[in-house]
């Protein structure tokens, strides 16, 4: 079911309240964050309300192939946007190099990920798990498709600076999340949705595979 908000506002703040309810809650929270336009609301929305992240540990869905102090590198997207406004520890945060095997051992080590958070492609991928990943696929190296370097270029001072490349978390990996929350803004993202949310389950349309899982919801606004 794909829940429908009237804003971006609404939205940013819909899941807001998730990440808020989850640490509350379980103040030891292992959670998985995404990067992009997308989540930048409900980045606003958690700094603006003081949480107490000490205790919290996150790990981001991916990274490119470009060295994590590069501006436009996601390590930098994150301590811009949430990381350096909050008190989280820089040990408590984790990206997606290699090995990546240490990283997935450190994702599962104690009871696993609590809370993961989405976005979705305009051709159905989540995180960079392009159409044709495998649904049991763990933390790799990835090809970037055309689609997605040019949907990414807009990030970037030319498209030939976009890396080809990136680690991503695996399907396999995402779903072993005991919650997951999927957010898409833009009308260009609906149809993909309708699509992974309604359509066939194929590894052809990677968020496919959220239908599987048994504690998923999903948010969109246009």
């Amino acid at each position: 079911m794909i829940n429908t908000l009237k804003s971006y506002k609404e939205l940013s703040s819909t899941v807001a309240d998730i990440v808020e309810y989850q640490i509350q809650e379980q103040p030891l929270s292992k959670l998985i964050f995404p990067t992009g336009s997308t989540p930048l609301g409900m980045y606003k929305e958690l700094v603006s309300r003081e949480l107490d992240w000490s205790d919290v540990i996150t790990f981001n869905l991916d990274e490119y192939l470009m060295n994590p102090d590069h501006p436009y590198s996601y390590h930098s997207f994150m301590r811009k946007n949430l990381f350096d406004r909050i008190n989280i520890y820089p040990d408590h945060y984790h990206f997606p190099y290699r090995p990546t095997l240490s990283f997935e051992d450190t994702m599962y080590a104690n009871k696993g990920i609590d809370l993961c958070i989405l976005g979705i492609g305009s051709n159905g991928h989540i995180a960079f798990n392009e159409p044709g990943s495998s649904f049991k696929s763990k933390t790799r190296v990835v090809d970037l498709s055309e689609q997605t370097i040019q949907d990414n270029s807009k990030y970037f001072d030319s498209i030939d600076d976009v890396p080809k490349q990136a680690i991503t978390m695996g399907l396999g990996t995402i779903m072993e999340s005991k919650k997951i929350i999927l957010m898409a803004n833009g009308n260009h993202k609906l149809n993909i949705l309708n699509v992974a949310m309604n359509g066939e389950v194929t590894e052809d349309v990677p968020a496919s595979i959220l239908q599987k899982h048994k504690n998923v919801e999903v948010y969109y606004c246009d």
